[in-house]
């Protein structure tokens, strides 16, 4: 292979791994969120991702505009999150359920999650109603608008997120939550208002994660926010748990990690390259690159 053809297939790869970096990174955030405030390692997150991706593409496809399409995915998610949090999560919180517990239950809910996908819309696979755009070729690097749209769209959501937890109110309060959960009620904030205000930025930033996975794979099923939870988890690992800048980082490192194995190991190896990522961090630096609070 000659230099320049390497070259173009490395940034090739370098751009791909950005983009789907950008999507695991805004599913992390909010898996780190649910950890970090909630102490809650949530293994249906991935499956919740499945339920706004799914949900925008019905309002999509009953001639809604995507933009509109994803408001309507979110708001179901969000209110699914909420009856899991008050059917499921507070009870076992009010019990003081151990963490084992709590991860069993959620590997229960993400089947219950996605097999009920599976009965309402099928097992088929589905994409949005969007018109298909060329990809821009720039420098002999072929970038398609929706990996474009899904690296501006992180970058916009993130930066929104920092201003949540840095300017406002409910952002301290929920920092505040993550640091000491009994100090922080002690000092007279509301804990549970903080918990559902972590459910709704949760469910937003994974409706947006999903959204763009199914752009950028041109493709909506059942089994797609499952296939996710890895990287998820190794993103969160490796940022530092309970650390959402954390957790973006380690969400690019993962998705750029992935795209760039292809050439030397195939795309039937990504999952290994993350999980190989994570239990090196786990060896060698447990407590992640960055510090674990909000």
């Amino acid at each position: 292979m000659e230099t320049s053809e390497l070259i173009l297939r490395t940034g090739q790869n370098l751009f791909d791994g950005l983009a789907i970096g950008s999507v695991i990174a805004l599913a992390a955030v909010g898996l780190t969120l649910t950890y970090g405030i909630l102490r809650l390692s949530n293994f249906a997150h991935g499956d919740f991702m499945t339920l706004g991706a799914y949900l925008t593409w019905l309002g999509n496809t009953q001639g809604i505009n995507l933009g509109l399409s994803v408001i309507i995915g979110a708001t179901g998610t969000i209110l699914a999150m909420l009856v899991s949090e008050y059917l499921l999560w507070k009870p076992m919180r009010n019990r003081r359920a151990s963490s084992t517990t709590l991860i069993i239950i959620s590997i229960g809910l993400a089947l219950f999650l996605r097999n009920g996908i599976l009965m309402i819309w099928g097992a088929k696979n589905q994409r949005y109603d969007i018109p298909l755009v060329q990809a821009q070729k720039i420098f002999g690097l072929q970038l398609a608008t929706d990996r474009i749209w899904a690296i501006v769209l992180s970058i916009v959501a993130i930066a929104i997120l920092h201003l949540v937890l840095q300017r406002t109110k409910v952002g301290k309060a929920m920092r505040a939550v993550a640091d000491n959960i009994d100090l922080a009620r002690v000092s007279g904030i509301n804990v549970d208002q903080v918990v559902l205000w972590t459910w709704v930025i949760t469910a937003i930033l994974t409706t947006l994660g999903g959204v763009m996975l199914g752009l950028i794979t041109s493709t909506i099923r059942p089994n797609m926010g499952w296939f996710l939870i890895l990287p998820m988890f190794a993103s969160v690992i490796l940022g530092g748990i309970g650390n959402p800048y954390g957790a973006i980082a380690g969400g690019l490192v993962i998705g750029v990690a992935q795209e760039l194995s292809v050439p030397w190991l195939g795309p039937d190896y990504k999952l290994g390259v993350a999980l190989l990522i994570m239990i090196l961090i786990l060896l060698i630096r447990p407590q992640g690159i960055f510090k674990g609070t909000l």
